[in-house]
Protein backbone atom coordinates (compact mmCIF):
# COMPACT_ATOMS: atom_id res chain seq x y z
CA UNK A 1 0.00 0.00 0.00
CA UNK A 2 2.79 2.44 0.88
CA UNK A 3 4.20 2.30 -2.71
CA UNK A 4 1.06 3.60 -4.38
CA UNK A 5 1.30 7.09 -5.79
CA UNK A 6 0.04 9.97 -3.67
CA UNK A 7 -1.64 12.92 -5.37
CA UNK A 8 -0.22 16.16 -3.94
CA UNK A 9 -2.10 19.43 -4.26
CA UNK A 10 0.12 21.37 -1.88
CA UNK A 11 3.22 23.28 -2.83
CA UNK A 12 6.28 24.71 -1.15
CA UNK A 13 6.40 24.90 2.62
CA UNK A 14 2.90 23.42 2.83
CA UNK A 15 4.38 20.13 1.61
CA UNK A 16 7.25 20.24 4.11
CA UNK A 17 4.90 21.01 6.98
CA UNK A 18 2.75 17.91 6.35
CA UNK A 19 4.42 14.94 8.13
CA UNK A 20 2.70 12.46 5.79
CA UNK A 21 4.11 14.26 2.72
CA UNK A 22 7.41 15.62 3.96
CA UNK A 23 10.52 13.61 3.20
CA UNK A 24 13.06 16.33 3.93
CA UNK A 25 16.40 15.83 2.23
CA UNK A 26 15.06 12.73 0.45
CA UNK A 27 13.05 14.80 -2.05
CA UNK A 28 14.61 14.25 -5.46
CA UNK A 29 15.53 17.25 -7.59
CA UNK A 30 12.61 16.45 -9.90
CA UNK A 31 10.20 16.36 -6.95
CA UNK A 32 11.58 19.62 -5.64
CA UNK A 33 10.99 21.26 -8.98
CA UNK A 34 7.46 19.87 -9.35
CA UNK A 35 6.37 20.67 -5.79
CA UNK A 36 7.86 24.14 -5.48
CA UNK A 37 10.64 23.06 -3.11
CA UNK A 38 13.68 24.22 -5.05
CA UNK A 39 15.92 26.22 -2.74
CA UNK A 40 13.91 25.30 0.37
CA UNK A 41 16.21 22.37 1.26
CA UNK A 42 19.99 21.75 1.18
CA UNK A 43 21.08 20.67 -2.28
CA UNK A 44 22.24 17.13 -1.42
CA UNK A 45 19.64 14.37 -1.89
CA UNK A 46 19.73 11.65 0.78
CA UNK A 47 18.36 8.14 0.77
CA UNK A 48 15.95 7.17 3.52
CA UNK A 49 18.67 4.90 4.93
CA UNK A 50 21.00 7.89 5.28
CA UNK A 51 18.26 9.93 6.93
CA UNK A 52 17.47 7.09 9.32
CA UNK A 53 21.11 6.77 10.40
CA UNK A 54 21.34 10.50 11.04
CA UNK A 55 18.06 10.58 12.97
CA UNK A 56 18.85 7.56 15.14
CA UNK A 57 22.29 8.91 15.95
CA UNK A 58 20.73 12.20 17.06
CA UNK A 59 18.17 10.43 19.23
CA UNK A 60 20.82 8.19 20.76
CA UNK A 61 22.89 11.18 21.83
CA UNK A 62 20.26 11.99 24.44
CA UNK A 63 21.07 10.32 27.75
CA UNK A 64 17.68 10.75 29.40
CA UNK A 65 14.71 8.61 28.25
CA UNK A 66 12.31 11.57 28.28
CA UNK A 67 14.65 13.54 26.03
CA UNK A 68 14.71 10.60 23.61
CA UNK A 69 10.90 10.52 23.70
CA UNK A 70 10.75 14.22 22.85
CA UNK A 71 13.23 13.71 20.00
CA UNK A 72 11.16 10.83 18.59
CA UNK A 73 7.97 12.89 18.89
CA UNK A 74 9.62 15.75 17.03
CA UNK A 75 10.64 13.37 14.25
CA UNK A 76 7.08 12.02 14.00
CA UNK A 77 5.76 15.58 13.75
CA UNK A 78 8.20 16.35 10.91
CA UNK A 79 8.30 13.18 8.85
CA UNK A 80 5.96 10.30 9.59
CA UNK A 81 7.58 7.83 7.19
CA UNK A 82 11.06 8.44 8.57
CA UNK A 83 9.79 8.16 12.15
CA UNK A 84 8.41 4.70 11.42
CA UNK A 85 11.54 3.64 9.54
CA UNK A 86 13.71 4.58 12.52
CA UNK A 87 11.30 2.90 14.97
CA UNK A 88 11.00 -0.29 12.88
CA UNK A 89 14.75 -0.62 12.35
CA UNK A 90 15.51 -0.07 16.06
CA UNK A 91 12.39 -1.50 17.68
CA UNK A 92 14.03 -3.21 20.66
CA UNK A 93 15.85 -0.01 21.60
CA UNK A 94 13.04 2.45 20.88
CA UNK A 95 9.86 0.66 21.93
CA UNK A 96 10.66 1.45 25.60
CA UNK A 97 11.01 5.09 24.50
CA UNK A 98 7.77 5.50 22.53
CA UNK A 99 5.86 3.31 24.94
CA UNK A 100 6.39 1.59 28.30
CA UNK A 101 8.11 2.71 30.45
CA UNK A 102 9.07 6.16 29.10
CA UNK A 103 5.54 7.01 27.98
CA UNK A 104 4.68 7.23 31.68
CA UNK A 105 7.15 10.10 32.04
CA UNK A 106 5.76 11.64 28.87
CA UNK A 107 2.22 11.72 30.27
CA UNK A 108 3.41 13.22 33.56
CA UNK A 109 5.37 15.93 31.74
CA UNK A 110 3.05 16.32 28.76
CA UNK A 111 2.32 20.03 29.20
CA UNK A 112 6.02 20.81 29.71
CA UNK A 113 7.33 19.01 26.63
CA UNK A 114 4.36 19.67 24.31
CA UNK A 115 5.41 20.55 20.75
CA UNK A 116 2.49 19.97 18.40
CA UNK A 117 -1.10 18.77 18.65
CA UNK A 118 -1.62 15.21 17.41
CA UNK A 119 -5.01 13.52 17.52
CA UNK A 120 -8.13 15.03 19.04
CA UNK A 121 -9.12 16.14 22.52
CA UNK A 122 -12.83 15.81 23.31
CA UNK A 123 -13.80 18.05 26.24
CA UNK A 124 -17.19 18.71 27.87
CA UNK A 125 -17.25 21.93 25.84
CA UNK A 126 -17.65 19.71 22.75
CA UNK A 127 -21.05 18.37 23.86
CA UNK A 128 -23.57 18.40 21.04
CA UNK A 129 -20.92 18.61 18.33
CA UNK A 130 -18.57 15.68 18.93
CA UNK A 131 -19.24 14.30 15.44
CA UNK A 132 -18.20 17.65 13.94
CA UNK A 133 -15.01 17.69 16.04
CA UNK A 134 -14.10 14.16 14.95
CA UNK A 135 -14.76 15.02 11.34
CA UNK A 136 -12.47 18.05 11.60
CA UNK A 137 -9.74 15.93 13.18
CA UNK A 138 -9.96 13.32 10.42
CA UNK A 139 -9.35 16.01 7.79
CA UNK A 140 -10.83 13.85 5.03
CA UNK A 141 -8.87 10.71 5.96
CA UNK A 142 -10.52 7.28 6.09
CA UNK A 143 -10.21 6.56 9.82
CA UNK A 144 -10.23 2.83 10.59
CA UNK A 145 -8.67 2.70 14.05
CA UNK A 146 -8.97 4.86 17.16
CA UNK A 147 -7.31 4.50 20.57
CA UNK A 148 -9.17 6.48 23.23
CA UNK A 149 -8.39 7.20 26.87
CA UNK A 150 -10.01 9.39 29.49
CA UNK A 151 -6.59 9.68 31.16
CA UNK A 152 -7.67 8.56 34.63
CA UNK A 153 -5.68 5.35 35.16
CA UNK A 154 -2.48 5.79 33.18
CA UNK A 155 -0.25 2.76 33.71
CA UNK A 156 0.44 2.67 37.46
CA UNK A 157 0.55 6.46 37.89
CA UNK A 158 -3.13 7.36 37.86
CA UNK A 159 -4.88 10.52 36.68
CA UNK A 160 -2.72 12.44 34.22
CA UNK A 161 -5.32 14.68 32.62
CA UNK A 162 -4.81 15.71 29.01
CA UNK A 163 -1.36 14.09 29.04
CA UNK A 164 -2.96 10.71 28.50
CA UNK A 165 -2.87 11.55 24.81
CA UNK A 166 0.71 10.23 24.84
CA UNK A 167 -0.70 6.77 25.56
CA UNK A 168 -3.06 6.86 22.58
CA UNK A 169 -0.30 8.13 20.28
CA UNK A 170 2.13 5.46 21.49
CA UNK A 171 -0.33 2.60 21.09
CA UNK A 172 -1.14 3.62 17.53
CA UNK A 173 2.55 3.85 16.67
CA UNK A 174 2.89 0.20 17.69
CA UNK A 175 -0.19 -0.72 15.62
CA UNK A 176 1.56 0.76 12.60
CA UNK A 177 4.83 -1.07 13.24
CA UNK A 178 3.28 -4.34 14.41
CA UNK A 179 0.22 -4.70 12.19
CA UNK A 180 1.12 -2.56 9.19
CA UNK A 181 -1.85 -0.25 9.72
CA UNK A 182 -1.63 2.91 7.60
CA UNK A 183 -0.98 5.78 10.06
CA UNK A 184 -3.22 8.02 7.96
CA UNK A 185 -6.15 5.76 8.94
CA UNK A 186 -5.54 6.11 12.71
CA UNK A 187 -6.72 8.70 15.20
CA UNK A 188 -5.55 9.06 18.82
CA UNK A 189 -8.22 10.42 21.16
CA UNK A 190 -8.17 11.92 24.63
CA UNK A 191 -11.51 12.32 26.37
CA UNK A 192 -10.26 15.30 28.36
CA UNK A 193 -13.02 15.47 30.95
CA UNK A 194 -10.94 17.28 33.55
CA UNK A 195 -8.63 15.99 36.25
CA UNK A 196 -8.59 15.50 40.01
CA UNK A 197 -4.79 15.68 39.98
CA UNK A 198 -4.16 18.82 42.04
CA UNK A 199 -0.56 19.09 40.80
CA UNK A 200 -1.85 19.46 37.24
CA UNK A 201 -4.63 21.87 38.15
CA UNK A 202 -2.15 24.10 39.98
CA UNK A 203 0.41 23.99 37.16
CA UNK A 204 0.27 27.25 35.15
CA UNK A 205 1.56 25.36 32.09
CA UNK A 206 -1.11 22.64 32.21
CA UNK A 207 -2.78 22.36 28.79
CA UNK A 208 -5.89 20.36 29.62
CA UNK A 209 -9.48 21.21 30.52
CA UNK A 210 -8.79 22.88 33.87
CA UNK A 211 -11.76 21.56 35.84
CA UNK A 212 -12.42 18.75 38.32
CA UNK A 213 -13.06 15.45 36.55
CA UNK A 214 -16.53 15.08 35.04
CA UNK A 215 -18.43 12.12 36.49
CA UNK A 216 -21.85 10.51 36.63
CA UNK A 217 -24.57 11.04 34.06
CA UNK A 218 -22.78 13.93 32.32
CA UNK A 219 -19.67 11.81 31.82
CA UNK A 220 -21.71 8.91 30.50
CA UNK A 221 -23.62 11.16 28.10
CA UNK A 222 -20.39 12.56 26.65
CA UNK A 223 -18.90 9.09 26.14
CA UNK A 224 -22.17 7.90 24.55
CA UNK A 225 -22.10 10.83 22.17
CA UNK A 226 -18.47 10.05 21.32
CA UNK A 227 -19.23 6.39 20.53
CA UNK A 228 -22.24 7.37 18.43
CA UNK A 229 -20.08 9.87 16.55
CA UNK A 230 -17.41 7.26 15.85
CA UNK A 231 -20.11 4.99 14.41
CA UNK A 232 -21.57 7.73 12.22
CA UNK A 233 -18.32 9.31 11.02
CA UNK A 234 -16.07 6.24 10.73
CA UNK A 235 -18.21 3.27 9.74
CA UNK A 236 -16.60 -0.07 10.55
CA UNK A 237 -13.74 1.48 12.54
CA UNK A 238 -12.20 -0.25 15.55
CA UNK A 239 -12.21 1.53 18.91
CA UNK A 240 -9.67 0.53 21.56
CA UNK A 241 -10.40 1.65 25.12
CA UNK A 242 -7.25 2.48 27.08
CA UNK A 243 -6.41 3.39 30.71
CA UNK A 244 -9.90 4.03 32.06
CA UNK A 245 -10.57 3.64 35.78
CA UNK A 246 -11.50 0.05 36.54
CA UNK A 247 -15.23 0.66 37.10
CA UNK A 248 -15.58 2.83 34.00
CA UNK A 249 -13.45 0.39 31.99
CA UNK A 250 -15.81 -2.50 32.65
CA UNK A 251 -19.00 -0.49 32.32
CA UNK A 252 -17.97 1.07 29.01
CA UNK A 253 -16.83 -2.24 27.57
CA UNK A 254 -20.10 -3.92 28.49
CA UNK A 255 -22.18 -0.96 27.28
CA UNK A 256 -20.55 -0.45 23.91
CA UNK A 257 -18.91 -3.68 22.72
CA UNK A 258 -21.98 -4.70 20.73
CA UNK A 259 -22.69 -1.15 19.49
CA UNK A 260 -19.21 -0.43 18.17
CA UNK A 261 -16.38 -2.76 17.20
CA UNK A 262 -14.21 -2.32 20.29
CA UNK A 263 -12.19 -3.89 23.07
CA UNK A 264 -10.47 -2.80 26.28
CA UNK A 265 -6.74 -3.42 26.20
CA UNK A 266 -6.25 -3.13 29.96
CA UNK A 267 -8.81 -5.86 30.61
CA UNK A 268 -8.77 -8.11 27.56
CA UNK A 269 -5.30 -7.44 26.18
CA UNK A 270 -3.57 -7.80 29.54
CA UNK A 271 -5.52 -10.97 30.27
CA UNK A 272 -4.55 -12.50 26.97
CA UNK A 273 -0.86 -11.67 27.44
CA UNK A 274 -0.82 -13.19 30.93
CA UNK A 275 -2.51 -16.38 29.76
CA UNK A 276 -0.06 -16.64 26.86
CA UNK A 277 2.86 -16.27 29.28
CA UNK A 278 1.55 -19.12 31.42
CA UNK A 279 1.00 -21.32 28.38
CA UNK A 280 4.57 -20.61 27.19
CA UNK A 281 5.92 -21.57 30.62
CA UNK A 282 3.97 -24.82 30.50
CA UNK A 283 5.74 -25.67 27.24
CA UNK A 284 8.94 -25.66 29.32
CA UNK A 285 7.61 -27.57 32.33
CA UNK A 286 5.58 -30.05 30.29
CA UNK A 287 2.54 -29.48 32.49
CA UNK A 288 -1.04 -28.55 31.65
CA UNK A 289 -3.02 -25.48 32.67
CA UNK A 290 -5.43 -27.49 34.82
CA UNK A 291 -2.50 -28.68 36.94
CA UNK A 292 -1.68 -25.12 38.02
CA UNK A 293 -2.58 -23.08 41.09
CA UNK A 294 -2.55 -19.44 40.10
CA UNK A 295 -2.48 -16.43 42.43
CA UNK A 296 -3.12 -12.93 41.09
CA UNK A 297 -1.98 -10.09 43.34
CA UNK A 298 -4.03 -7.06 42.33
CA UNK A 299 -7.75 -6.88 41.55
CA UNK A 300 -8.06 -3.78 39.38
CA UNK A 301 -8.87 -3.78 35.68
CA UNK A 302 -5.70 -5.69 34.84
CA UNK A 303 -6.24 -8.28 37.58
CA UNK A 304 -9.84 -8.73 36.47
CA UNK A 305 -8.82 -9.21 32.84
CA UNK A 306 -6.11 -11.71 33.75
CA UNK A 307 -8.49 -13.70 35.95
CA UNK A 308 -11.19 -13.78 33.30
CA UNK A 309 -8.78 -14.94 30.63
CA UNK A 310 -7.32 -17.68 32.83
CA UNK A 311 -10.84 -18.84 33.59
CA UNK A 312 -11.55 -18.92 29.86
CA UNK A 313 -8.40 -20.96 29.34
CA UNK A 314 -9.37 -23.44 32.04
CA UNK A 315 -12.88 -23.67 30.60
CA UNK A 316 -11.36 -24.73 27.28
CA UNK A 317 -9.91 -27.69 29.19
CA UNK A 318 -13.42 -28.70 30.25
CA UNK A 319 -13.50 -27.21 33.76
CA UNK A 320 -16.71 -25.61 34.95
CA UNK A 321 -16.89 -22.66 37.36
CA UNK A 322 -16.85 -24.81 40.49
CA UNK A 323 -13.87 -26.82 39.27
CA UNK A 324 -11.98 -23.65 38.29
CA UNK A 325 -12.15 -21.98 41.71
CA UNK A 326 -9.48 -24.07 43.50
CA UNK A 327 -7.06 -23.27 40.67
CA UNK A 328 -7.34 -19.48 40.79
CA UNK A 329 -7.16 -17.05 43.72
CA UNK A 330 -7.12 -13.26 43.65
CA UNK A 331 -5.94 -10.76 46.26
CA UNK A 332 -6.53 -7.03 46.50
CA UNK A 333 -5.02 -4.54 48.95
CA UNK A 334 -7.16 -5.96 51.75
CA UNK A 335 -6.28 -9.58 51.15
CA UNK A 336 -7.74 -12.71 49.60
CA UNK A 337 -11.10 -12.15 47.91
CA UNK A 338 -13.80 -14.39 49.37
CA UNK A 339 -17.57 -14.27 49.12
CA UNK A 340 -17.73 -13.46 52.82
CA UNK A 341 -16.28 -10.02 52.11
CA UNK A 342 -18.01 -6.76 51.27
CA UNK A 343 -16.72 -5.11 48.12
CA UNK A 344 -16.86 -1.53 46.93
CA UNK A 345 -16.41 -2.91 43.41
CA UNK A 346 -19.17 -5.39 42.61
CA UNK A 347 -17.10 -7.19 39.96
CA UNK A 348 -14.78 -8.54 42.66
CA UNK A 349 -17.46 -10.99 43.69
CA UNK A 350 -16.86 -12.94 40.46
CA UNK A 351 -13.20 -13.28 41.48
CA UNK A 352 -13.90 -14.34 45.06
CA UNK A 353 -13.34 -17.74 46.58
CA UNK A 354 -16.11 -19.42 48.58
CA UNK A 355 -15.41 -18.70 52.24
CA UNK A 356 -15.50 -22.45 52.90
CA UNK A 357 -12.63 -23.01 50.46
CA UNK A 358 -10.57 -20.26 52.11
CA UNK A 359 -11.22 -21.76 55.54
CA UNK A 360 -10.16 -25.21 54.34
CA UNK A 361 -6.83 -23.68 53.28
CA UNK A 362 -6.42 -21.93 56.63
CA UNK A 363 -6.89 -18.56 54.99
CA UNK A 364 -9.04 -16.72 57.47
CA UNK A 365 -8.43 -13.69 59.62
CA UNK A 366 -5.01 -12.07 59.45
CA UNK A 367 -3.55 -14.92 57.36
CA UNK A 368 -5.88 -14.03 54.49
CA UNK A 369 -4.58 -10.47 54.38
CA UNK A 370 -0.85 -11.14 53.96
CA UNK A 371 0.61 -12.25 50.65
CA UNK A 372 3.23 -14.53 52.14
CA UNK A 373 0.64 -16.35 54.26
CA UNK A 374 -1.57 -16.85 51.22
CA UNK A 375 1.39 -18.19 49.23
CA UNK A 376 2.35 -20.61 52.02
CA UNK A 377 -1.16 -22.00 52.39
CA UNK A 378 -2.43 -21.90 48.79
CA UNK A 379 0.95 -23.05 47.39
CA UNK A 380 0.56 -21.46 43.95
CA UNK A 381 2.66 -22.54 41.00
CA UNK A 382 2.04 -19.23 39.22
CA UNK A 383 2.24 -15.77 40.84
CA UNK A 384 1.14 -12.73 38.84
CA UNK A 385 1.49 -9.12 39.93
CA UNK A 386 -1.05 -6.52 38.84
CA UNK A 387 -0.95 -4.36 41.97
CA UNK A 388 1.28 -1.43 41.08
CA UNK A 389 3.00 -2.02 44.43
CA UNK A 390 6.80 -2.09 43.99
CA UNK A 391 8.53 -4.72 46.12
CA UNK A 392 5.33 -6.58 46.95
CA UNK A 393 6.98 -9.86 45.94
CA UNK A 394 9.46 -9.94 48.81
CA UNK A 395 12.22 -12.47 49.31
CA UNK A 396 10.03 -14.31 51.82
CA UNK A 397 7.14 -14.49 49.35
CA UNK A 398 9.30 -15.78 46.51
CA UNK A 399 11.14 -18.33 48.66
CA UNK A 400 7.79 -19.63 49.96
CA UNK A 401 6.58 -19.93 46.38
CA UNK A 402 9.72 -21.83 45.34
CA UNK A 403 9.44 -24.21 48.28
CA UNK A 404 6.31 -25.76 46.78
CA UNK A 405 7.10 -25.62 43.05
CA UNK A 406 10.06 -26.95 41.10
CA UNK A 407 9.68 -24.28 38.36
CA UNK A 408 7.51 -21.47 39.75
CA UNK A 409 6.17 -18.98 37.21
CA UNK A 410 6.51 -15.38 38.41
CA UNK A 411 5.16 -12.46 36.39
CA UNK A 412 5.47 -9.01 38.01
CA UNK A 413 3.41 -7.25 35.39
CA UNK A 414 2.88 -3.80 36.93
CA UNK A 415 4.05 -0.82 34.87
CA UNK A 416 6.12 1.29 34.62
CA UNK A 417 9.41 -0.33 35.62
CA UNK A 418 9.58 1.22 39.09
CA UNK A 419 6.15 -0.25 39.91
CA UNK A 420 7.16 -3.88 39.30
CA UNK A 421 6.41 -6.16 42.25
CA UNK A 422 9.98 -7.53 42.08
CA UNK A 423 12.96 -7.44 39.75
CA UNK A 424 13.85 -10.51 37.67
CA UNK A 425 17.34 -10.58 39.17
CA UNK A 426 15.98 -10.89 42.71
CA UNK A 427 13.40 -13.49 41.74
CA UNK A 428 16.00 -15.66 40.03
CA UNK A 429 18.51 -15.35 42.88
CA UNK A 430 15.90 -16.20 45.50
CA UNK A 431 14.83 -19.30 43.55
CA UNK A 432 18.29 -20.48 42.58
CA UNK A 433 17.52 -19.77 38.93
CA UNK A 434 14.51 -22.11 38.90
CA UNK A 435 11.81 -19.49 38.36
CA UNK A 436 10.32 -18.78 34.94
CA UNK A 437 10.04 -15.00 34.83
CA UNK A 438 8.30 -12.46 32.62
CA UNK A 439 7.68 -8.80 33.35
CA UNK A 440 5.42 -5.99 32.23
CA UNK A 441 8.30 -3.60 31.53
CA UNK A 442 11.62 -4.31 29.82
CA UNK A 443 14.45 -5.68 31.97
CA UNK A 444 18.02 -6.58 31.03
CA UNK A 445 19.12 -10.24 30.97
CA UNK A 446 20.18 -11.72 34.31
CA UNK A 447 23.60 -13.31 34.76
CA UNK A 448 23.39 -16.13 37.33
CA UNK A 449 25.75 -19.04 38.01
CA UNK A 450 27.32 -18.81 34.58
CA UNK A 451 23.94 -18.59 32.82
CA UNK A 452 22.52 -15.66 30.91
CA UNK A 453 18.76 -15.66 31.38
CA UNK A 454 16.75 -13.37 29.14
CA UNK A 455 13.58 -11.77 30.47
CA UNK A 456 10.50 -11.79 28.27
CA UNK A 457 8.31 -8.70 28.39
CA UNK A 458 4.63 -9.49 28.76
CA UNK A 459 3.74 -6.39 26.82
CA UNK A 460 0.24 -6.03 25.39
CA UNK A 461 1.94 -5.08 22.14
CA UNK A 462 2.06 -8.80 21.38
CA UNK A 463 -1.76 -8.91 21.49
CA UNK A 464 -3.47 -5.68 20.51
CA UNK A 465 -1.97 -5.13 17.02
CA UNK A 466 -2.84 -8.68 15.97
CA UNK A 467 -6.25 -8.58 17.64
CA UNK A 468 -7.04 -5.26 15.96
CA UNK A 469 -5.70 -6.36 12.58
CA UNK A 470 -7.73 -9.56 12.73
CA UNK A 471 -10.92 -7.72 13.65
CA UNK A 472 -10.48 -5.19 10.84
CA UNK A 473 -9.38 -7.73 8.23
CA UNK A 474 -12.37 -9.90 9.10
CA UNK A 475 -14.74 -6.92 8.91
CA UNK A 476 -16.00 -8.10 12.29
CA UNK A 477 -19.14 -6.84 13.97
CA UNK A 478 -17.74 -7.36 17.46
CA UNK A 479 -14.79 -8.88 19.30
CA UNK A 480 -15.81 -11.95 21.27
CA UNK A 481 -14.17 -13.41 24.37
CA UNK A 482 -13.23 -16.45 22.30
CA UNK A 483 -11.37 -14.23 19.84
CA UNK A 484 -9.30 -12.83 22.70
CA UNK A 485 -8.60 -16.35 23.99
CA UNK A 486 -7.53 -17.40 20.51
CA UNK A 487 -5.14 -14.44 20.41
CA UNK A 488 -3.52 -15.73 23.63
CA UNK A 489 -3.18 -19.24 22.25
CA UNK A 490 -1.66 -17.96 19.01
CA UNK A 491 0.85 -15.81 20.92
CA UNK A 492 1.98 -18.72 23.09
CA UNK A 493 2.43 -20.89 20.03
CA UNK A 494 4.47 -18.17 18.32
CA UNK A 495 7.29 -18.34 20.89
CA UNK A 496 10.18 -20.26 19.33
CA UNK A 497 11.99 -23.12 21.02
CA UNK A 498 15.29 -21.23 21.11
CA UNK A 499 13.51 -18.28 22.75
CA UNK A 500 12.12 -20.58 25.43
CA UNK A 501 15.58 -22.08 25.94
CA UNK A 502 16.96 -18.58 26.61
CA UNK A 503 14.31 -17.96 29.29
CA UNK A 504 11.87 -15.95 27.17
CA UNK A 505 8.16 -16.58 27.74
CA UNK A 506 7.31 -14.09 24.99
CA UNK A 507 8.79 -13.57 21.52
CA UNK A 508 11.62 -11.19 20.81
CA UNK A 509 10.31 -7.71 20.11
CA UNK A 510 11.99 -7.65 16.70
CA UNK A 511 9.51 -10.34 15.58
CA UNK A 512 6.52 -8.10 16.33
CA UNK A 513 5.09 -7.94 12.81
CA UNK A 514 5.47 -11.70 12.27
CA UNK A 515 3.84 -12.42 15.63
CA UNK A 516 1.04 -9.93 15.00
CA UNK A 517 0.13 -11.73 11.78
CA UNK A 518 0.09 -15.08 13.61
CA UNK A 519 -2.22 -13.61 16.24
CA UNK A 520 -4.43 -11.97 13.60
CA UNK A 521 -4.91 -15.27 11.76
CA UNK A 522 -5.98 -16.97 14.99
CA UNK A 523 -8.41 -14.12 15.66
CA UNK A 524 -10.13 -14.23 12.26
CA UNK A 525 -10.50 -18.00 12.36
CA UNK A 526 -12.24 -17.69 15.71
CA UNK A 527 -14.37 -14.81 14.43
CA UNK A 528 -15.72 -17.08 11.71
CA UNK A 529 -16.43 -19.83 14.23
CA UNK A 530 -18.27 -17.27 16.38
CA UNK A 531 -20.24 -15.93 13.42
CA UNK A 532 -19.16 -12.29 13.77
CA UNK A 533 -17.02 -11.95 10.62
CA UNK A 534 -18.30 -9.88 7.71
CA UNK A 535 -16.26 -11.52 4.96
CA UNK A 536 -14.99 -14.95 4.04
CA UNK A 537 -12.08 -16.51 5.90
CA UNK A 538 -9.99 -16.53 2.73
CA UNK A 539 -10.63 -12.82 2.19
CA UNK A 540 -9.68 -12.05 5.77
CA UNK A 541 -6.48 -14.10 5.69
CA UNK A 542 -5.54 -12.53 2.36
CA UNK A 543 -5.99 -9.07 3.89
CA UNK A 544 -3.70 -10.04 6.77
CA UNK A 545 -1.01 -11.67 4.67
CA UNK A 546 -1.18 -9.25 1.76
CA UNK A 547 0.61 -5.96 1.35
CA UNK A 548 0.69 -3.98 4.59
CA UNK A 549 1.77 -0.38 5.16
CA UNK A 550 5.53 -0.03 5.31
CA UNK A 551 7.67 3.04 6.04
CA UNK A 552 8.92 3.47 2.47
CA UNK A 553 8.38 6.79 0.74
CA UNK A 554 5.54 6.59 -1.81
CA UNK A 555 5.66 8.13 -5.22
CA UNK A 556 4.44 11.75 -5.18
CA UNK A 557 2.45 13.03 -8.13
CA UNK A 558 1.76 16.78 -8.35
CA UNK A 559 -1.94 17.43 -8.83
Amino acid sequence: MSRKAVQVRRRGYDVIRDPLLNRGTAFTHAERQALGLTGLLPSEVNSMAQQARRSYAGISRHAEPLDRYVAMAALQDRNEYLFYRVLTDNLAALMPVVYTPTVGLATQNFSHVFQRGRGVWITPDCRGRVAEVLNNAAAGRDIRLLVVTDNESILGIGDQGAGGMAISVGKLALYVVGAGIDPASTLPVSLDVGTDNRTLLDDPLYLGWRQPRLRGAEYQALVDEFVDAVGSEFSGALLQWEDFRKDNAQQLLARHRERQLSFNDDIQGTGAVALAGIMSALRITGQSLEEQRILIYGAGAAGLGIARQIKAGLALHGLDEAAIRPHLAVMDSRGLLTDAGRFDDAYKLELAWPATLAAAKGLTGLAATRLQDVVERFQPTVLIGASGQPGAFSEGVIRSLAAHSARPVVMPFSNPTDRAEATPGDILRWTGGRALVATGSPFAPVELDGRRIRIGQGNNVFIFPGLGLGALAGNCRSITDNMVASAAQALAAAVKEDELADGLLFPEVERLREVSQIVARGVVRQAHEDGVAGCSLNEAVSAIEGERWNPDYPALEPH
